[in-house]
């Protein structure tokens, strides 16, 4: 489905611009964090109509360029931002935002792609570089400050950074060595698997010796013993056998 996005979102694009993504995504992410909103031919009529008339203000030339450059140089784009005790924000200052601040302050437009930054999450001092024409680019200085407060000075910055830099490096420690930890409890509750026993090897045969299924089949069978004839019983040997008298 196609929406317009009301923020930048990383790998996806910037404010302002019509995409189509997936339906699941847009309804589970886009939609409930008001990253995004229904591309409507109503609202999608309205955002080419206020690019058209921005578009007026874009430089067009070489020459319109560089007076734009000129104004340019001369402006302090400030951005106050709520950001945690280390000077990290809760959010980030985007191209779109740059862009955005620009058209407020001076009514001049710029293309957001040719803003030349990653989103910025910290606070402090920047020149933000900016491709206005084909070889005609300006620098423009960016204070991104605390909300209700000001910047510290810059020595104070690189001291915050560096304590957030080493906050997050002892956290990774501390998450790697609780892994670890964790792994070997695993590993000690695991049973060892008892290693297969080992079959004893057979005795080989001599060379030349034939088995002895073969042996005994070479051997000649016994030959089967013939029934003893039977002996005539005891009361046969006491019968009169002389022939009868004449």
């Amino acid at each position: 489905m196609d929406v317009i996005l009301l923020q930048d979102v990383e790998k996806l694009g910037l404010r302002g611009d019509v995409v189509g993504v997936a339906r699941g995504y847009a309804r589970n992410l886009l939609l409930p964090r008001k990253l995004a909103e229904p591309a409507t031919p109503a609202r999608v009529a309205e955002l080419r109509r206020v690019e058209a008339e921005r578009a007026k203000h874009e430089a067009r030339s070489s020459d319109q360029a560089n007076e734009v450059a000129e104004v340019l140089t001369k402006t302090v784009l400030r951005f106050e931002v709520k950001a945690g005790p280390t000077g990290a924000l809760f959010g980030s200052v985007t191209p779109s935002d740059v862009a955005d601040e620009i058209w407020r302050a001076r009514k001049i437009r710029v293309d957001r792609r040719k803003v030349a930054i990653d989103p910025i999450k910290r606070i402090g001092r920047y020149a933000i570089p900016i491709e206005l024409f084909e070889d005609v680019q300006v620098e423009v200085k960016t204070l991104v400050v605390p909300e209700g407060g000001e910047l510290p000075p810059e020595e104070e910055l690189e001291a915050l950074e560096a304590a957030e830099a080493r906050a997050e490096a002892e956290a990774d420690a501390a998450q790697t060595e609780a892994q670890t930890a964790i792994a070997e409890v695993i590993a000690e509750e695991e049973p060892e698997e008892a290693e297969p026993e080992e079959a004893e090897p057979e005795e080989a045969e001599p060379e030349g010796a034939e088995p002895e299924e073969a042996v005994a089949e070479a051997e000649p069978a016994e030959p089967a013993q013939e029934p003893a004839a039977e002996e005539p019983a005891a009361e046969e040997f006491g019968r009169d056998l002389s022939p009868p008298a004449s």
